[in-house]
C-alpha cells in the first residue's frame, strides 16, 4: 500500500514554509512527522530535561501543524518531543498541545510514548550484562550510572507503530531515533523494511536533501520497493546528487545505517531522476539483528562553570597571546592551589584564543595573523561558589597581567561588567552504549489522553 509521509522540517523550532506545507496537503498525506530534537547542541537540555527551542516558536510552529492535520484529518506525530525526549520535556509539549486545542476548540485523541528510564532499572540491566559499549564509549560504572541527571532509551518504528495502533490523531513521543518517526508507517502497512529506514534516512531532516535546504518541506512516499523524495516548495528540487548525498549526514558510514531492530544497507541502491523535482530510490535492503537492542542516551552534572572574555588589541599581546594565557593559567593555578586548598581534580581553568582556538582548544592546527584577539576563560568548579571565588581571581590576571615582570603593567578590556558570567551548571554524556531487550516495548511506557472540548 502505498504511503505519503509529509516532512515539514528538520526539526520543530526550525520552521517552514506555510505555502509549501498546503502545497503537501493537496497531495493527500497519510501522516505528518516532524522531529522535536537531537543531541546536536551538546548534553545540558537532556541533563536538566528541557528543550533548546523558544516556547514561542515551538507554539506558533506546533499550531499550524495541528491546524494542518485537522485539515488533513490524520495522524500528527513528533519525535524527540522537547528537544531531549525526556519525561519532562514530553510533559512540557503536551502542555502546548492542550492550550492550542483549547484555543483551536480541537477535540484530539493523543498517544504519548514514554522514553526516560529509571537509574534503578539501568542498573539492574547494567548488573545483568545486557548492556553494551558501543566504539570509543565512554567507561560504564554502577556509580555514574546511579549520579545519571537523565537517562532516555531511543525508541525505534515497533514503539511507534504501538502508539498508531490507537488510531490518535496526535503522537508525541519521547525519545525517538530521527528516522523511526517516518519509517513507522510504512512499515507498519506492509512496505519493504529497507525502503522504509531508507526513504526515512533521506527524509529525516526535510529540504536538507534538495537544492533549497531552507525550503523545509518535503513529501515521501513509499511504494513497497521504492520510494520518491518532492520537496513541496516552488524554488526547491530533488536530484539524485542531493537525494544520495544525505546517506553521509551524521553517518560514520555513506551505506550503512544501525537502528534498533537491525541495520540498513544502501550498497546497491540507485537514484534516479523521475521528474526535474522528483526523485525515484530503489534497492536498499535492511539486515534484521539477531537479537534487539536500543541506544541509551544519559547525562551526568560534572560542575559549575563561569566564562570571562578579554579583548587584546596591543600587538605585542596579540602575537604573543599564547604565551599570556599559559603565564596567567599557570600563576592562577598556583593561587588557588594555596588559597582555596584545592587538589586538580577539583577545578579546571581553561582559556581559549578566540579567532585561533576558541573552538578545539588544544586540537586546533590551523595558525592565523590578527590584529585582535579574544580571550575566552573557562572556570569549572565542583560548586558554583567555587567558581565565583576562582573567576574573582582571575580578574585581575585577565585586566592586567604583563608579559615579563619588568614591564608597565597593562589593561585589557572587558567587553561587560561584570566580567564574570556564570553558566550554571554544566553535564557531560555517560552513554554511548546499547540496552537489550527482550520485548521492544518492555521499557517504554504508553499513555492515551482524550481531549473532548464538548464537555
Amino acid at each position: 500500500m502505498k504511503t505519503r509521509v509529509l516532512v515539514p522540517s528538520g526539526a520543530l523550532g526550525l520552521n517552514y514554509d506555510k505555502v509549501a506545507l498546503y502545497n503537501g496537503l493537496k497531495q493527500k498525506p497519510d501522516i505528518i512527522a516532524i522531529d522535536g530534537g537531537s543531541t546536536d547542541s551538546g548534553p545540558s537540555y537532556l541533563g536538566q530535561g528541557i528543550s533548546k527551542y523558544s516556547r514561542a516558536s515551538t507554539k506558533a510552529e506546533w499550531k499550524g501543524l495541528m491546524e494542518a492535520r485537522e485539515v488533513a484529518n490524520i495522524p500528527l506525530l513528533i519525535g524527540t518531543a522537547g528537544t531531549c525526549g525526556t519525561d519532562t520535556a514530553v510533559d512540557w509539549f503536551l502542555k502546548i498541545t492542550q492550550e492550542i486545542a483549547r484555543e483551536l476548540n480541537q477535540s484530539l485523541k493523543i498517544v504519548i510514548i514514554r522514553c526516560s528510564q529509571s537509574n534503578k532499572e539501568v542498573i539492574n540491566a547494567y548488573s545483568d550484562q545486557k548492556i553494551e559499549p558501543l566504539p570509543n564509549a565512554p567507561e560504564l560504572s554502577i556509580d555514574v550510572i546511579s549520579r545519571c541527571t537523565n537517562i532516555v532509551a531511543l525508541a525505534g518504528v515497533e514503539q511507534v507503530i504501538d502508539a498508531l495502533k490507537e488510531k490518535p490523531d496526535i503522537i508525541i513521543a519521547g525519545r525517538t531515533t530521527d528516522t523511526a518517526i517516518i519509517a513507522a508507517l510504512p512499515i507498519m502497512r506492509g512496505i519493504d523494511p529497507g525502503t522504509a529506514w531508507h526513504g526515512a534516512k533521506i527524509a529525516e531532516c526535510g529540504a536538507l536533501c534538495t537544492t533549497n535546504p531552507l525550503s523545509g518541506v518535503i513529501m515521501v512516499e513509499f511504494d513497497f520497493d521504492n520510494f520518491t523524495v518532492e520537496p513541496m516548495h516552488v524554488d526547491a528540487k530533488a536530484t539524485p546528487k542531493t537525494v544520495s548525498a544525505h546517506m553521509l549526514y551524521e553517518n560514520t558510514n555513506p551505506y550503512i545505517l544501525f537502528e534498533p531492530g537491525g541495520y540498513l544497507d544502501t550498497k546497491e541502491s540507485t537514484y534516479k531522476a523521475e521528474t526535474n523535482k522528483k526523485v525515484r530510490v530503489t534497492g536498499a535492503k535492511w539486515n534484521k539483528s539477531d537479537k534487539y537492542t536500543v541506544k541509551l542516551e544519559g547525562t551526568i552534572l560534572t560542575g559549575f562553570q563561569n566564562i570571562s572574555i578579554t579583548i587584546l588589541r596591543n600587538n605585542r599581546y596579540v602575537k604573543k597571546a599564547k604565551e599570556w594565557a599559559d603565564d596567567i593559567c599557570l600563576q592562577c593555578t598556583k593561587l588557588i592551589r594555596c588559597r582555596l586548598e584545592l587538589d586538580d581534580h577539583e577545578f579546571s581553568i581553561e582559556l581559549r584564543l578566540i579567532g585561533q582556538n576558541a573552538s578545539f582548544g588544544k586540537l586546533e592546527v590551523k595558525k592565523a595573523t590578527l590584529f585582535e584577539i579574544g580571550v575566552m576563560t573557562l572556570v569549572t568548579a565542583q560548586t558554583q561558589q567555587l567558581a565565583d571565588e576562582i573567576s574573582q581571581m582571575l580578574n585581575p590576571f585577565l585586566l592586567h597581567h604583563p608579559l615579563t615582570k619588568s614591564e608597565e603593567l597593562p589593561t585589557f578590556s572587558f567587553p561587560f561588567s561584570p566580567a564574570d558570567i556564570q553558566r550554571g551548571s554544566i553535564y557531560s554524556f555517560c552513554f554511548h552504549h546499547t540496552l537489550k531487550l527482550n520485548d521492544p516495548l518492555e521499557i517504554f511506557r504508553k499513555e492515551v489522553i482524550n481531549i473532548d472540548q464538548s464537555l
